[in-house]
């Protein structure tokens, strides 16, 4: 059984069908791209995956659990978290607490021990500052803990955003264009980040992008998506040659 099982996924705005008979399986591990020229439907369908949008039709199950019908908060503590394709720090707070709000969704205390700073407060606060420099140091972020997320070079600003999606625990992370706006050599880092974050998580990945080398260069699948419809699947070597898909990149 595949991790994410999407079958004829359909949602319309009035009288515009967004995203129509959308299937999609990935397996777990896999680092999947969806793909297709602007207003195709691919944040369409992130914001059905992770419950911003509820579709008219059509299933999606993680893990054998159906999806459909839950709520943001939920879907996240089933296991799916996303970034955005305009980055939404909270750009007041340090890069360390933009972390740790995150990791809020799996540690707790009690209100109690909150109000009054109990030892078991101290503690948890502690081993969350831990959790949340591991997965800072991933990125190269770790020296940059108390550094407002509001200062930090866009090209940082984009791996934090990737790092507080981690630190939900996903099974699923979705990635909506990670490296737009930044300059080549901060997409070829961001490729060799984005293989790291899957083997070391173990987290199953579907991003959205539109520079081809860094879909080339690390999917292990695509499907291009045009008008709301599949218009091809496959490896990144075919898909990326089919003339239906240079088309709708490049136009007749």
């Amino acid at each position: 059984m595949a991790l994410l099982e999407v079958n004829g996924l359909g949602i319309s705005f009035g009288g515009l069908r967004a995203v129509d008979d959308f299937t999609i399986n990935i397996e777990k591990g896999m680092l999947y791209g969806l793909i297709g020229p602007n207003g195709a439907g691919k944040t369409t369908v992130f914001n059905m995956l992770t419950g911003v949008y509820r579709p008219n039709n059509g299933t999606i199950k993680l893990d054998g659990e159906n999806l459909v019908g839950k709520s943001p908060a939920q879907i996240c503590q089933t296991g799916v978290a996303r970034t955005f394709q305009n980055i939404r720090l909270f750009k007041k707070m340090t890069v360390l607490d933009n972390v740790k709000v995150a990791l809020h969704n799996e540690t707790k205390y009690s209100l109690w021990t909150s109000m009054f700073r109990l030892p078991g407060y101290f503690k948890k606060e502690k081993e969350m500052d831990q959790r949340a420099l591991d997965i800072l140091a991933v990125f190269g972020l770790e020296g940059q803990a108390q550094v407002m997320a509001s200062n930090l070079p866009y090209g940082q600003q984009r791996k934090l955003e990737i790092a507080r999606a981690l630190a939900t625990n996903p099974k699923l992370l979705l990635l909506d264009e990670p490296a737009a706006g930044m300059n080549p050599n901060e997409t070829a880092e961001l490729m060799e980040t984005i293989k790291l974050v899957r083997d070391k998580f173990d987290v199953t990945i579907l991003l959205i992008e539109h520079d081809m080398k860094l879909v080339a260069g690390i999917c292990e699948y695509l499907t291009v998506l045009n008008f709301g419809t599949e218009l091809a699947s496959g490896t990144p070597d075919v898909v990326l040659h089919d003339p239906a898909v240079v088309t709708a990149y490049l136009g007749e």
